[in-house]
């Protein structure tokens, strides 16, 4: 059986109690590491991510890509491609990348 622990918050430096019941929570859920900051840190730092779009598709709001503008070195439509290009290779639109795929 579990006892209660006092830990110290790694963010505000504050004592909180990792219960006995928290514990066997943490034990069922296959977590081996104890809880690094409070309640309410947690709880803060949960909002603060989610609010930033955060990862696990909890929300939306992705921060959009940077995309650069290039021509098609098979086609040359003007397209845009989410990294900087470099000058010594060539880049291709979607579709002709899609359709040349195992050419290149």
């Amino acid at each position: 059986m579990n006892q209660d622990k006092n830990l110290t918050c790694r963010d505000c430096g504050a004592g909180f109690v990792f219960t006995a019941s928290e514990q066997d929570f943490f034990a069922e859920k296959g977590f081996t590491n104890e809880p690094g900051r409070c309640p309410e840190c947690r709880a803060a730092r949960k909002q603060q991510n989610n609010n930033r779009g955060g990862f696990g598709g909890r929300s939306n709001n992705f921060q959009q890509r940077e995309m650069h503008d290039v021509t098609c070195a098979a086609c040359g439509v003007q397209t845009q491609v989410p990294f900087r290009p470099s000058s010594d290779r060539p880049v291709y639109c979607r579709d002709c990348f899609s359709q040349n795929n195992n050419r290149y």
